[in-house]
């Protein structure tokens, strides 16, 4: 076991990024208001040169700290790098967003950095309490920057209703985990393997105790019946936050959920074959909830909450797959969870580029965008045909990999199912882009509809009246325009050629699945 001073070098990263939001905050303080967009541009940097430290540092270290509380592995360089990348990607989508709508920027990026401190150690964590208190720590940023709009009642409103959840779902872990620690008598995941193994502490206490970790994460995830949360949240919290909530707070839940299972639960067969069927069932559940009420949705927000609960179901479906030594299903997990992302930062960034023109974010808004944007309309198009799983995009080859492991575990019927809600996720999807393409704008005249259009009527009239419906809008700024390219980028990269990446991602996958 390396020394303390090795232990602190090791964990550089997390020193060095909590430094930064410290600067970040302690900056705000001094820059006049004028100034305020280089708050962004030190948060950028700073992710970026820390994205390069953790990999010049931590690369092929497998080092266990602080008596087994964290792990510098493969598994956590990987989600670091990821959480790392995603925090950029973020902030540039925002910058406009903030400038226009939010006040106190530096606030807003630093608690933004010290959410990503929490993804970072959620990752890391290898004890449930110290996986515990790197939940709270997300958790507690994202509810503020879901309440971050002060003026605006809905974002006040979707705050408050995220922080009694979230506080509930946090009492359950914490109970079950306190009642693990009961009847194991440990809270380390290798040592609770272990207990399970030699059968020790096995009783009603103890199945209770790992009911109620289930739960508690279940609210995390958004994973049905636990999901009630999320649509008025994701509605209510500014596009950003919406965005960030979907990606960010999903993937560091399952980075935590992945490293747990597959180190605590799943290696003892005869205790994970009794719960595989009911993660199985929950991940059908989901995948089902959400893509079916997605059907009904108006609200743009709303319709992408629902849709990352049908996603969090495909995903369980991976969780009950697992099988111990088998990367295969690991790999797919991980896989989705980049994919998912990128195709995600699309839609979001688009959906932001055309909120912070018009302010509007209902599905019947985006009629005509192909003609008033045609950029626009065509990444946000790309994003929801990668989502609903097309082929030539990121979504057919990460659902193609998940699903294909999931049938190979022995659940071809899940696999099958996942397959049925794709089929549905496309329809409402589809829908998205028929108003782009097919319903011409409020107030155009008829012939004005896609391949038709007619001469756009300006931004503004003489007495600098808002934009009318129909109006053309402006190409996005360079810093949305970045992120678009960026993630286009990576979407058909990732539907065309993904195999450098699923070698890195198998790398980190034996890391928590030794024997794989």
């Amino acid at each position: 076991m390396p020394g303390l001073t090795e232990n602190l070098l090791l964990l550089t990263p997390e020193f060095a990024l909590t430094g930064l939001a410290l600067l970040v905050l302690a900056v705000d303080l001094f820059l006049p208001e004028s100034r305020k967009g280089w708050l962004a541009l030190i948060s950028i940097v700073g992710l970026l040169g820390l994205a390069v430290l953790s990999v010049v540092m931590l690369q092929g270290r497998e080092e266990t700290l602080y008596g087994g509380l964290l792990a510098v592995d493969r598994f956590a360089l990987v989600f670091k790098v990821f959480f790392l990348g995603l925090g950029v990607l973020i902030i540039l989508s925002s910058v406009d967003f903030v400038r226009k709508h939010l006040s106190h920027p530096g606030e807003f990026y630093g608690i933004l950095l010290l959410s990503i401190l929490g993804m970072n150690f959620m990752a890391q964590a290898r004890e449930l309490l110290t996986a515990y208190i790197a939940l709270e720590l997300l958790s507690f940023s994202l509810y503020v920057l879901t309440a971050y709009a002060r003026s605006n009642p809905k974002s006040n409103e979707a705050g408050l209703k995220y922080i009694i959840i979230g506080a509930f779902s946090s009492a359950l872990l914490l109970y079950g985990l306190s009642m693990v620690y009961s009847s194991l008598g440990t809270t380390s995941f290798a040592a609770i393997r272990d207990a399970l193994a030699s059968g020790a502490g096995a009783g009603p206490t103890l199945w209770v105790g790992l009911a109620l970790l289930i739960v508690g994460l279940g609210f995390k995830l958004a994973a049905v019946p636990f999901h009630m949360w999320a649509p008025d949240v994701y509605e209510g919290a500014s596009l950003p936050v919406t965005a960030y909530l979907a990606i960010g707070s999903k993937a560091a839940a399952f980075a935590l959920v992945l490293r747990l299972f597959a180190e605590g639960i799943v290696p003892v067969v005869d205790i994970w074959s009794r719960w595989q069927i009911i993660v199985a069932v929950m991940a059908a559940v989901t995948m089902l909830v959400g893509n079916l009420v997605a059907l009904a949705q108006r609200n743009l927000k709303r319709l992408m909450a629902y849709s990352s609960i049908g996603h969090v179901g495909f995903l369980l479906a991976g969780i009950a797959a697992l099988g111990p030594g088998d990367t295969l299903v690991a790999n797919g997990i991980i896989l989705y969870l980049v994919g998912y992302a990128v195709t995600s930062i699309v839609v979001f960034a688009a959906l932001i580029a055309f909120f912070n023109h018009t302010g509007q974010e209902e599905i019947a808004d985006l009629a005509g965008l192909a003609d008033r944007q045609p950029f626009l309309a065509a990444a946000l198009a790309i994003g929801m045909f990668s989502l609903s799983g097309l082929p030539i995009f990121a979504g057919f080859t990460i659902k193609f990999y998940l699903f294909t492991a999931v049938a190979r575990a022995g659940f071809l019927w899940l696999a099958a199912l996942a397959v049925f809600a794709s089929f549905i996720s496309l329809y409402y999807y589809l829908q998205v882009i028929r108003q782009m393409y097919i319903q011409p704008a409020p107030g155009a005249p008829p012939e004005q509809s896609h391949g038709h259009a007619a001469e756009p009527p300006p931004d503004s009239n003489a007495h600098g009246a808002a934009p009318d419906a129909a109006s053309a809008i402006p190409s996005p700024g360079w810093r949305l325009a970045l992120v678009l390219g960026l993630g286009l980028a990576g979407v058909f990269w990732l539907g065309v050629y993904p195999a450098p990446l699923v070698a890195i991602i198998e790398g980190a996958s034996r890391a928590i699945l030794p024997g794989g």
